[in-house]
């Protein structure tokens, strides 16, 4: 058998930390902007994110970081952290981007650096992606998806047209988490809190099956989170009968999973999310 030929290494955008802006009491805004900004290769998807590559700054390595030559020559805990996040914004004008983190105290990599994030701290994307925005023929737009989501669900809600119609069903920890979105009239956002109870897989495709949607509407979904949230969520669609085309759906994380368990998840069974 042959030996798969390693992606290669996207390039990397270094830019810097303009700002912080606490959202929520466990969500911060990092601004970040700077001379490379042109070089980021934006795309007009609400979903677009990018690979953020953390490097703790007491080794004195300046980006951008040549990954595959600290994994040789560092001690495994010293090692580059890469993380995926979605680009909540982009301000052409000014040339900055921002980017929510979920803060749990001391808990990860990305979000204790975002709380202490300072304005000049270096920010290094590895490349953007993205694969969604709100279809112009849709009826009925329908988002779903937990804090992970929120920042590609509040930026497709943003650019939808004042006529729009649909449904978003949220799910968070507490009300503190609730965020005042943008939305147009006739886009109802429902918050579901699931406070300090354990987390039901369940709960957004609950939400989704007793939802009531206009019939014989063009849909089309966007709903991604928790993955085996997201496999529920799936087969609540195909009860529905939405077709496989008319939705955007992926689990971002994995609970009781670290994201390079939940990475290499992904090629195997318990990662796939049923087609």
């Amino acid at each position: 058998m042959s030996t798969p030929t390693p992606r290669p290494a996207r390039p990397q955008t270094v830019l810097s930390v303009v700002r912080t802006e606490w959202v929520t009491p466990q969500l911060v805004r990092v601004i970040a902007g700077g001379p490379e900004f042109a070089n980021l290769g934006l795309n007009e998807f609400t979903d677009k994110y990018s690979k953020l590559v953390f490097v703790k700054p007491e080794l004195g390595i300046e980006p951008p970081y040549d990954v595959p030559a600290l994994r040789e020559t560092l001690a495994q805990d010293d090692w580059p952290v890469v993380r995926t996040y979605t680009i909540r914004r982009v301000d052409v004008a000014n040339e900055q981007l921002a980017i929510d983190f979920v803060v749990h105290g001391t808990e990860g990599v990305a979000g204790p650096w975002a709380a202490s994030a300072q304005p000049g701290d270096p920010v290094v994307l590895a490349g953007i992606g993205g694969a969604y925005a709100p279809a112009d023929d849709t009826d009925w737009h329908v988002f779903v998806g937990d804090e992970s989501a929120l920042p590609a669900i509040s930026s497709a809600l943003e650019v939808l047209p004042a006529d729009a119609a649909g449904v978003a069903y949220l799910e968070v920890h507490d009300d503190s988490d609730v965020q005042l979105l943008a939305v147009p009239d006739n886009v109802l956002v429902n918050w579901i809190v699931r406070g300090d109870d354990d987390r039901r897989p369940e709960t957004l495709a609950e939400a989704v099956l007793a939802g009531v949607w206009p019939d014989d509407a063009r849909v089309q979904v966007f709903a991604h989170g928790e993955r085996e949230s997201m496999k529920a969520v799936r087969a609540a669609l195909a009860a529905r009968g939405i077709p496989r085309a008319n939705f955007s759906l992926s689990g971002y994380w994995a609970h009781g999973r670290t994201e390079d368990k939940f990475q290499a998840e992904k090629r195997e069974p318990i990662g796939k999310i049923a087609d």
